[in-house]
Protein backbone atom coordinates (compact mmCIF):
# COMPACT_ATOMS: atom_id res chain seq x y z
CA UNK A 1 0.00 0.00 0.00
CA UNK A 2 2.99 2.18 0.86
CA UNK A 3 4.41 1.44 -2.71
CA UNK A 4 1.37 2.37 -3.84
CA UNK A 5 0.72 5.99 -2.56
CA UNK A 6 4.63 6.81 -3.81
CA UNK A 7 3.89 5.37 -7.17
CA UNK A 8 0.72 8.07 -7.35
CA UNK A 9 1.78 10.99 -5.50
CA UNK A 10 5.39 10.60 -4.42
CA UNK A 11 7.22 11.94 -7.19
CA UNK A 12 6.38 15.85 -8.47
CA UNK A 13 5.52 14.71 -11.72
CA UNK A 14 3.12 12.37 -10.80
CA UNK A 15 1.85 15.43 -8.75
CA UNK A 16 1.20 18.18 -11.28
CA UNK A 17 -0.63 14.80 -12.85
CA UNK A 18 -2.90 14.05 -10.87
CA UNK A 19 -2.92 17.91 -10.37
CA UNK A 20 -4.05 19.12 -14.44
CA UNK A 21 -5.89 16.28 -14.28
CA UNK A 22 -8.24 16.64 -11.43
CA UNK A 23 -12.12 17.67 -12.41
CA UNK A 24 -11.71 20.64 -10.26
CA UNK A 25 -8.51 21.93 -12.52
CA UNK A 26 -10.65 21.31 -15.59
CA UNK A 27 -13.45 23.14 -14.28
CA UNK A 28 -11.20 25.91 -14.01
CA UNK A 29 -9.70 25.80 -17.51
CA UNK A 30 -13.00 25.81 -18.93
CA UNK A 31 -14.47 28.42 -16.91
CA UNK A 32 -11.31 30.80 -18.62
CA UNK A 33 -11.67 29.64 -21.58
CA UNK A 34 -15.03 30.70 -21.68
CA UNK A 35 -14.20 33.98 -20.12
CA UNK A 36 -11.79 34.50 -22.76
CA UNK A 37 -14.76 33.60 -25.50
CA UNK A 38 -17.03 36.16 -23.42
CA UNK A 39 -14.27 38.92 -23.88
CA UNK A 40 -13.61 38.54 -27.41
CA UNK A 41 -17.23 38.30 -28.05
CA UNK A 42 -17.85 41.98 -25.70
CA UNK A 43 -15.51 43.66 -27.84
CA UNK A 44 -17.43 46.54 -29.90
CA UNK A 45 -18.07 46.46 -33.37
CA UNK A 46 -15.85 48.16 -35.77
CA UNK A 47 -17.94 50.77 -37.72
CA UNK A 48 -18.16 49.61 -41.49
CA UNK A 49 -16.75 52.43 -43.80
CA UNK A 50 -17.11 52.93 -47.52
CA UNK A 51 -15.04 55.79 -49.27
CA UNK A 52 -16.24 57.45 -52.15
CA UNK A 53 -13.89 59.95 -53.67
CA UNK A 54 -12.84 60.14 -57.15
CA UNK A 55 -8.86 60.63 -56.45
CA UNK A 56 -7.18 57.92 -55.79
CA UNK A 57 -5.06 59.60 -53.68
CA UNK A 58 -7.23 60.81 -51.15
CA UNK A 59 -9.09 57.24 -50.94
CA UNK A 60 -5.91 55.86 -49.89
CA UNK A 61 -4.94 58.68 -47.61
CA UNK A 62 -8.42 58.09 -45.24
CA UNK A 63 -8.29 54.49 -45.56
CA UNK A 64 -4.91 54.92 -43.74
CA UNK A 65 -6.80 57.43 -40.93
CA UNK A 66 -9.86 55.05 -40.45
CA UNK A 67 -7.83 51.93 -40.48
CA UNK A 68 -5.42 53.20 -38.02
CA UNK A 69 -8.59 53.12 -35.67
CA UNK A 70 -9.39 50.15 -33.47
CA UNK A 71 -13.05 51.02 -33.60
CA UNK A 72 -13.06 52.10 -37.67
CA UNK A 73 -12.52 49.77 -40.75
CA UNK A 74 -12.86 50.25 -44.87
CA UNK A 75 -14.84 47.77 -46.43
CA UNK A 76 -14.97 49.67 -50.27
CA UNK A 77 -14.00 52.71 -51.84
CA UNK A 78 -15.63 54.22 -54.69
CA UNK A 79 -14.71 56.72 -57.45
CA UNK A 80 -18.33 58.03 -58.61
CA UNK A 81 -21.81 57.98 -57.11
CA UNK A 82 -23.27 54.69 -58.55
CA UNK A 83 -20.36 52.32 -57.40
CA UNK A 84 -20.86 54.25 -53.43
CA UNK A 85 -24.49 53.80 -54.01
CA UNK A 86 -23.84 49.77 -54.93
CA UNK A 87 -20.64 49.48 -52.05
CA UNK A 88 -23.14 50.94 -49.74
CA UNK A 89 -25.98 48.41 -50.12
CA UNK A 90 -23.54 45.58 -50.79
CA UNK A 91 -21.34 45.86 -47.71
CA UNK A 92 -23.70 47.45 -45.15
CA UNK A 93 -21.97 50.13 -44.47
CA UNK A 94 -22.43 52.25 -41.09
CA UNK A 95 -21.26 54.89 -42.59
CA UNK A 96 -20.45 56.54 -46.18
CA UNK A 97 -17.54 59.40 -46.25
CA UNK A 98 -18.79 60.71 -49.33
CA UNK A 99 -16.97 63.54 -51.43
CA UNK A 100 -19.07 66.63 -53.15
CA UNK A 101 -17.26 66.76 -56.46
CA UNK A 102 -16.99 63.35 -58.30
CA UNK A 103 -18.00 62.80 -62.35
CA UNK A 104 -21.28 61.39 -63.29
CA UNK A 105 -24.11 62.04 -61.07
CA UNK A 106 -24.48 64.72 -58.61
CA UNK A 107 -23.35 63.76 -54.77
CA UNK A 108 -25.76 66.19 -53.72
CA UNK A 109 -28.75 64.86 -55.37
CA UNK A 110 -27.94 61.49 -54.46
CA UNK A 111 -28.41 61.57 -50.74
CA UNK A 112 -31.77 61.54 -50.63
CA UNK A 113 -31.99 58.61 -52.60
CA UNK A 114 -29.28 56.39 -51.07
CA UNK A 115 -30.70 57.54 -47.37
CA UNK A 116 -33.75 56.00 -48.63
CA UNK A 117 -31.92 52.80 -49.78
CA UNK A 118 -29.85 52.13 -47.21
CA UNK A 119 -31.32 53.61 -44.21
CA UNK A 120 -28.97 51.95 -41.72
CA UNK A 121 -26.25 54.16 -43.73
CA UNK A 122 -25.18 57.45 -42.27
CA UNK A 123 -23.51 60.28 -44.88
CA UNK A 124 -20.52 62.68 -43.67
CA UNK A 125 -19.86 64.92 -46.50
CA UNK A 126 -15.98 65.17 -46.65
CA UNK A 127 -15.52 68.07 -49.72
CA UNK A 128 -13.82 71.31 -50.36
CA UNK A 129 -16.37 73.46 -50.76
CA UNK A 130 -16.69 75.82 -47.82
CA UNK A 131 -20.31 77.76 -48.88
CA UNK A 132 -22.57 77.42 -46.06
CA UNK A 133 -25.78 76.97 -48.64
CA UNK A 134 -23.55 73.73 -50.03
CA UNK A 135 -23.74 72.84 -46.13
CA UNK A 136 -27.23 73.74 -45.74
CA UNK A 137 -28.56 71.53 -49.33
CA UNK A 138 -26.15 68.57 -47.91
CA UNK A 139 -27.98 68.41 -44.37
CA UNK A 140 -31.16 69.05 -45.73
CA UNK A 141 -30.86 66.11 -48.31
CA UNK A 142 -29.97 63.62 -45.34
CA UNK A 143 -26.42 64.08 -44.64
CA UNK A 144 -25.36 63.95 -40.90
CA UNK A 145 -21.91 65.26 -41.27
CA UNK A 146 -20.28 67.55 -42.95
CA UNK A 147 -16.39 68.14 -42.92
CA UNK A 148 -14.10 70.30 -44.73
CA UNK A 149 -11.07 68.71 -46.78
CA UNK A 150 -8.65 71.27 -44.62
CA UNK A 151 -9.78 69.82 -41.70
CA UNK A 152 -7.74 68.26 -39.16
CA UNK A 153 -7.32 64.21 -39.30
CA UNK A 154 -9.69 64.01 -35.89
CA UNK A 155 -12.23 66.40 -37.10
CA UNK A 156 -13.52 63.70 -39.79
CA UNK A 157 -12.80 60.87 -37.41
CA UNK A 158 -14.92 62.19 -34.77
CA UNK A 159 -17.76 63.17 -37.19
CA UNK A 160 -17.40 59.70 -38.44
CA UNK A 161 -18.27 57.97 -34.76
CA UNK A 162 -20.79 60.68 -34.58
CA UNK A 163 -22.18 59.42 -37.87
CA UNK A 164 -22.45 56.08 -36.76
CA UNK A 165 -24.47 56.81 -33.89
CA UNK A 166 -27.04 58.75 -35.40
CA UNK A 167 -25.96 62.34 -34.26
CA UNK A 168 -24.74 65.25 -36.42
CA UNK A 169 -21.50 66.90 -36.96
CA UNK A 170 -21.15 70.24 -38.90
CA UNK A 171 -17.53 71.83 -39.43
CA UNK A 172 -17.12 74.27 -36.56
CA UNK A 173 -15.65 77.70 -38.89
CA UNK A 174 -18.60 76.55 -41.16
CA UNK A 175 -21.06 76.26 -38.24
CA UNK A 176 -20.53 79.72 -37.29
CA UNK A 177 -20.65 81.29 -41.24
CA UNK A 178 -24.21 80.02 -41.05
CA UNK A 179 -25.24 80.95 -37.73
CA UNK A 180 -23.97 84.66 -38.70
CA UNK A 181 -25.65 84.37 -42.04
CA UNK A 182 -29.49 84.43 -42.43
CA UNK A 183 -30.36 81.26 -44.61
CA UNK A 184 -30.97 82.39 -48.20
CA UNK A 185 -34.50 82.15 -49.68
CA UNK A 186 -36.81 83.39 -52.06
CA UNK A 187 -38.62 87.01 -51.89
CA UNK A 188 -41.78 86.72 -49.52
CA UNK A 189 -44.25 87.18 -52.64
CA UNK A 190 -43.14 83.75 -54.47
CA UNK A 191 -44.92 81.14 -52.79
CA UNK A 192 -43.83 77.47 -51.83
CA UNK A 193 -44.91 76.09 -54.57
CA UNK A 194 -43.30 78.53 -56.97
CA UNK A 195 -39.99 78.02 -55.02
CA UNK A 196 -40.78 73.84 -56.11
CA UNK A 197 -41.41 74.92 -60.16
CA UNK A 198 -38.29 77.11 -59.80
CA UNK A 199 -36.49 74.82 -58.38
CA UNK A 200 -37.42 72.31 -60.91
CA UNK A 201 -37.06 74.76 -63.56
CA UNK A 202 -33.38 75.46 -63.06
CA UNK A 203 -32.81 71.90 -62.44
CA UNK A 204 -33.22 71.82 -66.53
CA UNK A 205 -36.76 69.87 -66.12
CA UNK A 206 -39.18 70.79 -68.48
CA UNK A 207 -42.90 72.16 -67.97
CA UNK A 208 -44.32 68.15 -68.80
CA UNK A 209 -41.73 66.72 -66.18
CA UNK A 210 -42.45 69.50 -63.56
CA UNK A 211 -46.05 68.77 -64.09
CA UNK A 212 -45.38 64.81 -63.21
CA UNK A 213 -43.31 65.62 -59.86
CA UNK A 214 -45.55 68.28 -58.68
CA UNK A 215 -48.56 66.75 -59.36
CA UNK A 216 -49.97 69.61 -61.60
CA UNK A 217 -51.21 69.91 -64.91
CA UNK A 218 -49.33 71.33 -67.52
CA UNK A 219 -51.13 74.92 -67.94
CA UNK A 220 -50.75 75.32 -64.40
CA UNK A 221 -47.30 74.73 -64.42
CA UNK A 222 -47.01 77.33 -66.78
CA UNK A 223 -48.81 79.68 -65.25
CA UNK A 224 -46.31 79.44 -62.04
CA UNK A 225 -43.87 79.40 -64.40
CA UNK A 226 -45.24 83.13 -65.80
CA UNK A 227 -45.68 84.19 -62.38
CA UNK A 228 -42.64 83.46 -60.91
CA UNK A 229 -40.79 84.84 -64.29
CA UNK A 230 -43.15 88.58 -63.55
CA UNK A 231 -42.15 88.78 -60.00
CA UNK A 232 -38.19 88.10 -60.21
CA UNK A 233 -38.52 90.19 -63.30
CA UNK A 234 -36.36 87.59 -65.48
CA UNK A 235 -37.35 86.26 -68.44
CA UNK A 236 -34.30 83.13 -69.64
CA UNK A 237 -34.05 80.00 -67.96
CA UNK A 238 -30.36 81.14 -67.71
CA UNK A 239 -31.29 83.57 -65.04
CA UNK A 240 -33.55 81.91 -63.18
CA UNK A 241 -30.84 79.18 -62.69
CA UNK A 242 -28.20 81.59 -61.36
CA UNK A 243 -31.17 83.17 -58.75
CA UNK A 244 -31.74 79.87 -57.83
CA UNK A 245 -28.02 79.28 -57.23
CA UNK A 246 -27.47 82.49 -55.26
CA UNK A 247 -30.04 81.64 -52.83
CA UNK A 248 -29.09 78.24 -52.19
CA UNK A 249 -32.05 76.59 -53.69
CA UNK A 250 -29.83 74.37 -55.92
CA UNK A 251 -26.09 73.31 -55.71
CA UNK A 252 -23.42 74.60 -57.48
CA UNK A 253 -22.90 70.51 -59.78
CA UNK A 254 -26.89 71.28 -61.09
CA UNK A 255 -25.61 74.27 -63.29
CA UNK A 256 -26.49 73.31 -67.22
CA UNK A 257 -24.95 74.31 -69.98
CA UNK A 258 -28.40 75.28 -71.49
Amino acid sequence: MGCGVLQTNGSPRGERSAILSSPAMGDRHAASIDAASDGESASPERIRIVIADDHTVVRSGLRMLFEGENDLEVVAEASDVESARRFVRGHHARVLVLDLSMPGDSSLEAIPSMREESPDTQIVVFTMRHEPAAAREALGAGALGYVLKDAAHAELVEAVRRAAVGESYLNPRLGARIASEPPPGPPDDLSNREVDVLRLIALGHTNAEIAEHVDLSVRTVETHRAHIQQKLRLSTRAELVGYALERGLIGAEARSDN
